[in-house]
This record gives structure tokens, C-alpha cells and sequence, in this order.
């Protein structure tokens, strides 16, 4: 199962007034989040990050990888990183399953996968969907939550973990970015 999201370049709003006004209203469109699981826990990640969805296949391992990086695939050419977010964020189990996926990712001009343990759908939330993020010990990583989201459906809510995907994929331990690039 693969799932492609297209790229859509930017209207010439110079050329069509008309577009223009249309580029403004979609600008106030609430973001859009991209929602997966991990364990007992739902995520969402920037759908602008995704590039496309695959389901798991076992990637090529690389010795010396933390234990996080599963190793490596040929993704159309591309030798693509697979980072299994499970283990990253310390959940209690990381079993390969039918609904395992991986999510690629377009960070920082980088192609990365992030195995879940599944993807739910994409959701808009407007800003005041969007709570901060709880004042948390500094034994836990806070560093790569963005806020709360808060998905109404219905008389029932749901909570999900928005995370800065570029900031987590970014960072030092993770040793996939460059220097240069920060």
C-alpha cells in the first residue's frame, strides 16, 4: 500500500486577481495534521511534512544505528532513513504488524521514514483547537511538542499530540541533519 500526496505549486497571483483572493481565503484555512498512532497514544504531524504513506517493509540495517534507526530503504532510488517513532518516544512495545506504516517525510530538504503503528486521517484544526503543551518535568522531551490538539466529534473529544516533526528529525541524537542545515 502506498499513498502519494501531490505537491501543488503556488498560484501566479500577480497573473489572475482572482486567484489572489482565493490564495488569501486559503490562507485562513485552519492547519492540517496528518493523525497516527503510537501505542495507546495519538500524534499528529504537519501534513506539508508528508510526503507519502508505505506500508512497513523491513528496511537494510546499519551497524552501529541507535537502536531507534531501523536502517535504510531504496525508496524509487532515493536511500531513505527509517526511524521507528515508537522506540524514539519510548513506548512500551514495537510490534510489526499489518497496520504498521511508514510515513515519509520531507524535512529540511531530507527524505525520512517514520515507522507508526498506524495513520487515522487528516484533520484540520483551527487555532483555538490548539492548546499549549503542559508544563512537563525535564525528565521528558517536551522539546518536540508543538501543543495539543483538541478534535471534537460530536459530544466526544479526543486529545492528539501535535509534534514538531522538523525539530524532532533535527535534532543532535538523531544524527541525521547536518550542521549546516539548522
Amino acid at each position: 500500500m502506498t499513498t502519494i500526496l501531490e505537491d501543488r505549486p503556488l498560484a501566479d497571483t500577480k497573473a489572475n486577481p482572482a486567484i489572489k483572493a482565493a490564495d488569501r481565503a486559503a490562507l485562513s484555512l485552519p492547519s492540517e495534521y496528518l493523525s497516527f498512532r503510537l501505542g495507546d497514544e495519538e500524534y499528529g504531524i504537519d501534513i506539508l511534512r508528508v510526503q507519502e504513506i508505505r506500508s512497513y517493509e523491513a528496511p537494510t540495517r546499519i551497524a552501529n544505528a541507535p537502536h531507534f534507526i531501523k536502517g535504510v530503504v531504496n525508496l524509487r532510488g532515493v536511500i531513505v532513513p527509517v526511524i521507528d517513532l515508537r522506540l524514539k518516544l519510548g513506548c512500551d512495545s514495537a510490534e510489526y504488524n499489518a497496520f504498521t506504516v511508514v510515513i515519509v517525510l520531507s524535512v529540511r530538504g531530507r527524505v525520512i521514514g517514520a515507522v507508526v503503528d498506524s495513520v487515522s486521517d487528516v484533520l484540520a484544526l483551527a487555532a483555538d483547537d490548539i492548546k499549549p503543551a503542559p508544563e512537563i518535568n525535564s525528565a521528558v522531551e517536551a522539546d518536540y511538542i508543538l501543543g495539543m490538539g483538541c478534535v471534537k466529534a460530536g459530544e466526544a473529544q479526543r486529545m492528539l499530540i501535535l509534534t514538531d516533526i522538523d525539530a524532532l528529525m533535527s535534532s543532535a541524537e538523531m544524527g541525521l541533519m547536518d550542521s549546516a542545515l539548522h
